[in-house]
């Protein structure tokens, strides 16, 4: 059976598509089994997506930002200093920091300097405090709900959460 209305392209529903689990404990209730299925399934990920993203932020607020920094660090894209970076103070870096970084070197492709190294057109101290200040912000002001909604909307997010996050 079919409802009507803009379930049409979310839910078909018909008492025979029950799964074994939805079987055996008697279905679920208001006989629309798979309609209530599917939500809780996503109110379920979402709210687990939620409490990682609580944990994460609560972590990265935790880790004290280096005040000591000596170093020129030769970088030739915002990514390669970003791992020099996590190398060299063996810290990570919050997700939305990587992200930003990765949109800054995608920001170079034609434009006239694409090819020259980035340390060669920005000071490397100038750089690498551009990513301490923006990871500041970040850690600091990041809201967990925010960050939830962004990795709930992207399936990938975990190639930029740089792995320090505990297992639930």
């Amino acid at each position: 059976m079919k409802r009507g209305g803009n379930w049409d392209q979310a839910y078909t529903l018909s008492s025979d598509s029950s799964s074994d689990d939805e079987k055996e404990s008697g279905g679920a209730k208001g006989g629309n089994g798979k309609a209530v299925t599917e939500v809780s399934r996503y109110v379920t990920s979402e709210g687990v997506v939620t409490k990682q993203a609580q944990m994460y932020q609560e972590y990265m607020k935790s880790i004290p930002i280096p005040t000591l920094r000596g170093s020129v660090i030769p970088f030739t894209t915002w990514q390669g200093l970003a791992k020099a970076i996590k190398k060299l103070y063996g810290q990570p870096l919050h997700y939305l920091t990587n992200v930003h970084l990765k949109q800054l070197d995608l920001s170079r492709f034609g434009s006239d300097d694409e090819y020259q190294p980035l340390d060669a057109i920005i000071h490397p101290v100038k750089a690498e405090n551009t990513v301490w200040l923006m990871e500041e912000v970040h850690r600091r002001t990041t809201s967990h709900h925010h960050l939830a909604q962004l990795w709930i909307s992207d399936p990938m997010h975990h190639a930029y959460v740089d792995p320090i996050l505990p297992q639930l």
